[in-house]
């Protein structure tokens, strides 16, 4: 029996009669994508598969946990899960999340753009049957990624549920005879997908955003930089220069280190710097396209302004789009919005605010000031009190305790103007 072809696994309705909703997180694309990355980095052999944790909640399904999964050989050559493992792994998990309680919504895995191949039933098969009829399939299409802006700027995945679907023959339904069904083969319906990302996830998703800004991809064949680039001189040159290149090279290192603080700070100014180049970008889309189109269109009264996008322009003149200018006409009534109706009202307040802001930090300024100078003042007067106690005399201690084996003489306190005054004590 032949295997069927990519195509042949995707349904030919292209619409979905579930009516699911998939929302998709931010931690599953970046679980998805570090295994991507190990497996390839470290040439690993074998299909990736991973399983989907979320909430299936009446028609809205949420992708929230996602984990790789170990898969054997089944009886027939075809790839299942490790089914001992695999439990395990997902009783791990589910003991974990209980609050909300996740349980096992689907898996991923990797396929061409065209769809899930026949190595894909199995697996979908083992899970619907033994843990959850209504897991989906997220495809992962590497290619797409390789295709760079072919796929204009979507995520290169697609996320599937799975139908049973008679099998027509040559899409004649006459062919069932005295109640007699034709088989079902299992079908894959493409699901609409969002992503939704929640408090935790975009903490995490800014940290991996501005690692990955900051990182720098190593090449292993290139000679190393700094230290160990000087450990790789001649040994003749390198023992002259010793002595003078050490400070220097300090000083490199020294200066080229930065905090935590300062780090964050260029990752805030790259991403505010990266935005406002992509809005300048799209607004000079925005004013090439306004300028290519006919001056006829501009010019000519409204009633003659009946040019469709279908008729062909003249030449180096772009094709007149009214989606396209509706588009632009309500995002330029939507900028006064923006901006306030009374300039100098808004000014006029702005200043008020910094200057409330302004006062309450030289007040606080004010307070400091006059808390050092009070302390300075406590502080003098202790110093002062303990130089008029030196001149007129302090508290001194003078002679030695004498002991015998009848009475105890002990000096006392001698002070200025008093005479000795000795007492004796009697051993018991």
């Amino acid at each position: 029996m032949a295997q069927p072809s990519a195509s042949s696994l995707v349904s030919s309705h292209r619409a979905s009669d579930s009516g699911l909703q998939i929302h998709l997180h931010p931690l599953v694309l970046l679980t998805v994508s570090d295994f991507i990355t190990r497996h390839t980095l470290r040439r690993q052999q074998g299909p990736i598969v991973g399983a989907l944790l979320g909430q299936h909640t009446g028609r809205d399904i949420t992708l929230e946990h996602a984990f790789e999964c170990q898969v054997v050989a089944g009886p027939q050559g075809a790839l299942l899960l490790h089914q001992a493992w695999f439990q395990d792994r997902l009783q791990q998990y589910k003991d974990v999340h209980k609050d909300p309680a996740l349980d096992l919504v689907g898996w991923f895995t990797t396929t061409p753009p065209t769809g899930p191949e026949a190595q894909h039933v199995p697996i979908h098969q083992q899970i619907i049957h033994d843990y959850n009829e209504t897991a989906v399939l997220l495809a992962f299409h590497p290619a797409s990624v390789l295709a760079g802006g072919e796929n204009n700027g979507k995520l290169p995945l697609t996320v599937y549920e799975s139908v049973y679907e008679s099998q027509e023959a040559d899409g004649d339904r006459s062919m069932d005879l005295d109640g007699q069904q034709l088989p079902l083969n299992l079908k894959f319906h493409e699901l609409p997908c969002g992503v939704e990302t929640g408090q935790a996830e975009m903490i995490s998703v800014d940290f991996v955003a501005r690692g990955g800004g900051n990182a720098a991809s190593v090449d292993s064949s290139a000679p190393s930089m700094g230290k160990g680039q000087a450990s790789q001189a001649p040994v003749a040159d390198k023992a002259p220069r010793e002595a003078g290149s050490q400070p220097e090279a300090k000083a490199l290192n020294d200066s080229s280190l930065l905090s935590s603080e300062d780090e964050e700070l260029i990752a805030s100014l790259t991403a505010r710097a990266n935005a406002i180049k992509m809005l300048h970008t799209r607004i000079q889309l925005l004013r090439s396209y306004l300028t290519s189109l006919p001056p006829s269109y501009f010019s000519a009264p409204p009633e003659s302004n009946g040019t469709t996008s279908e008729e062909s322009p003249a030449t180096g003149q772009a094709e007149i789009n009214h989606p396209i200018l509706r588009s632009i006409q309500a995002l330029v009534h939507r900028l006064p919005l923006l901006i306030p109706s009374d300039g100098a009202a808004f000014e006029q307040e702005s200043l008020s605010e910094k200057s409330d802001v302004t006062l309450v930090g030289l007040l606080g300024d004010l307070t400091r000031g006059t808390k050092n100078l009070r302390e300075m003042g406590r502080k003098f007067g202790i110093v002062s009190d303990a130089k008029q106690q030196g001149r007129r005399g302090g508290m001194r201690n003078i002679g030695p305790v004498y002991e015998d084996t009848d009475e105890v003489f002990q000096t006392h306190t001698l002070q200025m103007g008093q005479p000795y005054e000795w007492t004796p004590h009697r051993n018991a």
